[in-house]
């Protein structure tokens, strides 16, 4: 990877993701062969919102490569209230040999990178969710054999998911539509980002107010839940909002018989979809949520081997 950190996929060119899905591959295919390749290293976890997924993934993928962690919860670090962003990157830089950071503002992360001297990885903000992208393409690209010229539709929220999913779309080559209410559609930058970034690649971005329109000869369909954390207030409001974008049996009906669901998890079932969608032998959602493992070992050892 030609830069420090893993803050976006805006961070990466078309081929430095191509290969990081390829180590991916190969990481898991041949756990032993990178059992030390980070022998010794410690990599810093510091959440501000919680976990299931993020946290065992780099815990475990850590020890996998040889390495350590240390697990620093909100009321340990405290970010820019009981210390400064800048203090505790200096502290850190000095103790580790690497930053994961999972929290709510993208500013956060760009300035834990911008002060500290080892690699910071992404792990969450409401702006992106990179290391979720990286793991739903290696899904799609293990289950339907290829990424580019598929039809990638994102039904619900333009949240930070639909964003990190249309920009590594574009560098993959897929056909991304984002299907949400009025007035929820992904960032304009985003969806300007994605767009130019797919003229090189062939993929497109496109965003729909109508689901059915969207979902209709779909290869993947995704969503998430209605309410992101930090959103709980909003709930009820949402649920009249988004309840005509569910993926119901009939919306999934639209896409291609060989369409497969997605879900970054947690889900609601009965919410965003139905049980018969995300428990059926066509949703990919708990081989989804293993390849977090994957490709981010695939990123600790792009930026912490040296």
């Amino acid at each position: 990877m030609h830069t420090q950190d893993f803050l976006s996929i805006r961070d990466l060119t078309a081929a430095e993701a191509r290969g990081l899905l390829a180590l991916a591959g190969d990481m898991k295919a041949n756990r032993e062969k990178y059992a030390s390749s980070l022998k010794g290293q410690t990599l810093a976890l510091i959440f501000e919102k919680p976990s299931l997924r993020t946290r065992v993934t780099f815990d475990v993928g850590i020890q996998q490569l040889g390495g350590f962690s240390v697990y620093l919860s909100p009321a340990e670090i405290s970010l820019g209230k009981r210390e400064s962003i800048h203090d505790v990157a200096k502290n850190l830089e000095r103790m580790v040999q690497g930053i994961m950071i999972r929290t709510f503002a993208h500013e956060i992360v760009e300035q834990m990178a911008e002060h500290a001297s080892v690699p910071v990885v992404n792990g969450l903000t409401d702006f992106s969710h990179p290391c979720q992208a990286l793991a739903d393409y290696l899904t799609i690209q293990e289950v339907k054999g290829r990424i580019k010229g598929l039809k990638v539709v994102f039904v619900g929220d333009g949240n930070n998911v639909a964003h990190s999913l249309m920009f590594a779309g574009a560098l993959f080559g897929a056909h991304v539509v984002v299907a949400t209410p009025p007035g929820y559609e992904p960032k304009p930058e985003a969806l300007r980002w994605a767009q130019a970034e797919g003229a090189a690649t062939g993929g497109t971005t496109t965003i729909s107010n109508d689901p059915r329109e969207a979902v209709r000869g779909a290869d993947v369909v995704y969503t998430d839940v209605w309410a992101s954390m930090g959103q709980e207030a909003e709930a009820a409001e949402r649920d009249k909002i988004f309840r005509p974008f569910q993926v119901n049996e009939v919306l999934f009906g639209l896409a291609n018989p060989e369409a497969i669901f997605m879900h970054c998890l947690p889900a609601h079932r009965g919410d965003e979809v139905t049980r018969g969608v995300i428990d059926s032998p066509r949703s990919v959602v708990f081989q989804e949520a293993e390849n977090r493992l994957h490709v981010q070992k695939a990123i600790l050892h792009e930026l912490m081997v040296r």
